[in-house]
Parts: structure tokens; sequence; C-alpha cells
């Protein structure tokens, strides 16, 4: 690599969002340093055994310019105990890191964050936007918030820029949870109860999560910004189905159920969080990553066909 190329660390980089955004960052000019758990003995590797409070990111953050921040401690399905793991993973692990970065002289400070800091759903309102105010749901879009907060206290007071990215769900190839469940099903040729529902839900492939944060680190004005991100298109439940099982080439076999019914099936088996994302409306308010100049790379069916294609870089 050229020595002229700037440096960026990316943290979770072995993760489904990592795998995907390291080689395309490398690939648009940026030495990619890839902060990992488990060590495969690439050269553009650096082990960070856990991330905290007290992790030593001397190594990792020498020469970097920016910093793309995708590494947390994600859901947990019985969050009440993964409280101390969200406070020091996602909060003082995220604002360690960041004023370590500070210090080092890094440039650009980008955090993926979630658009669970808004809550859950956006039935009977506007859809959600920067300005709001956060009314976080859950432990995992709570530490997320507070680790928000923390960066813009950060960003006042030093040189480095602070971007706060909020997307919603992330679909594309290796993608686990809800998709990979619907996948699944769709596979198998399982009806699904969903054919009534009436929703507006917004989703971001990987490709354009990507896509805007090269955006970002390529223009990154402002010392301190936070942006919605996702696709264009913001689709019903049964309508993202269809799209999926089109892209798979299988038929969407689906049948009306009373919501009733299923939620109290969701609320059963333990898998509320399901109940919402399937019936709930979330909708998002892209004004403001549309007036950067960024449009996203590919839309929702483009995405969803390269997500059962398989990764591919």
């Amino acid at each position: 690599m050229s020595n002229d190329q700037p440096v960026v660390l990316v943290t979770g980089a072995s993760g489904f969002v990592g795998r995907h955004m390291s080689p395309v960052l490398a690939r648009n000019g940026w030495d990619v340093r890839r902060a990992v758990r488990k060590p495969t003995g690439s050269a553009d590797e650096v082990t960070i055994d856990s991330i905290g409070p007290v992790t030593d990111w001397g190594a990792a953050l020498a020469g970097v310019d920016a910093v793309v921040h995708l590494a947390a401690r994600v859901h947990h399905r019985r969050e009440e105990h993964a409280v101390e793991l969200y406070r020091i993973v996602n909060l003082e692990g995220t604002l360690h890191l960041a004023r370590c970065a500070a210090n080092a002289g890094v440039r650009h400070f980008i955090f993926v964050s979630t658009v669970l800091v808004h809550g859950r759903s956006t039935d009977g309102r506007t859809p959600f936007s920067e300005n709001d105010v956060l009314t976080p749901r859950g432990l995992y879009g709570m530490s997320k918030a507070a680790a928000e907060s923390g960066l813009r206290r950060l960003a006042q007071g030093s040189q480095m820029r602070v971007t706060v990215i909020r997307p919603p769900l992330i679909y594309g190839s290796g993608a686990k949870g809800n998709l990979a469940l619907l996948e699944k099903a769709i596979g198998l040729g399982i009806p699904l109860p969903f054919a009534d529902v009436r929703n507006r839900r917004a989703f971001v492939s990987v490709e354009n999560l990507t896509s805007f944060v090269l955006h970002r680190l390529s223009h990154p004005d402002g010392q301190f910004n936070i942006f919605l991100v996702a696709d264009d298109e913001q689709v019903s439940t049964p309508e993202f189905i269809e799209l999926l099982a089109a892209a798979a080439g299988k038929p969407a076999r689906l049948f009306s159920m009373p919501r009733l019914v299923l939620s109290s099936l969701f609320s059963i088996t333990g898998r509320n969080e399901a109940n919402e994302s399937l019936f709930g409306s979330l909708e998002l308010d892209l004004s403001k990553v549309a007036s950067t100049g960024w449009r996203p790379l590919i839309g929702l069916n483009e995405g969803l066909k390269r997500a059962l294609r398989g990764f591919d870089h």
C-alpha cells in the first residue's frame, strides 16, 4: 500500500458489517486497519481482546486519520442480565476509544449507532428525524443514546470531528436475526401469516450503509453531525417478504391471521421485539442525508438479491 493513503481503523471488522465495509474502503483509497478479537494472521489486522474503559488502543491508533466504530454489544434476548455488558462495551468502551482517538490526533470518528435511540415504532406519529428528542427503548438503545451524548460533548471539546449514523435494520449477505429467519421460511415454502399487515418500515442494505460511510470519510463537514441513513424505499412487511421471495426465486406464501393471535404467540415465545418489527411502522425522514448529496447506491430489490447471492467481496 502507498504511504500516501489515509489510514482508517475499523472496529468490529470481523462482524457482519465490517466484513463488507473493510474491503470497500480499501478499494476506495483507504489504508484499512482492521481491529479484531481473533487474528487470522492478515497484515492489516490489529488484535483487541475486548472493548471497554481500559482498552489499550495505542498501537491500533498510531498514524490513524479516521475511525469507523462498528463494534458493539448487540441485542441480548434477556437484556436484564446484560446491563453491565451494554454499559462497558457500548457506552464506556465507545467513549474511551473516542478519547484515545482524539488524543492520538485522529481527525474524524464515525460512530454507527442505531435508529432504536428514537424508539421502536412510528405508529401514530411522524417519521423519525435527527432533531427528535430521543426516547430509546431497551438497554441496547439506551446505551447507544448515552454514547451519542458523550460523543457530542467530546466533539465540542476537541479537534476531532464526530459523525453519528443511525441505521434501521441492516440487511445483506451474512445478516442474522429476523432476515435470516424469513429467508429460511421462504426457502422451505412455509406460509407466513402477514398478508394483512399495513405498516411502513425503513431498511438499509449493508452496501448503502458502507457507501454513506465512505461518503462521510470524504466529506467530513461539521464538528458533530447525526444522520439517519436508509434505502429510499420504505415498505410494509408483506411487501418486504414478497421482494425477498422474488429475489430467492420462490413464491411468497402469505396468509391472514388476526394480529391479536400473532401478538399472543410472539409474547408466549418471548419474541416481543419481533412482534414490533413485523407489525409496527418505523419510518424515517431522510431529508438531511439527502441534503449532503449522497444517494443510496442500490435499491431494496437489488440489495435483497445481493443479500441472497452470498458474500462476494
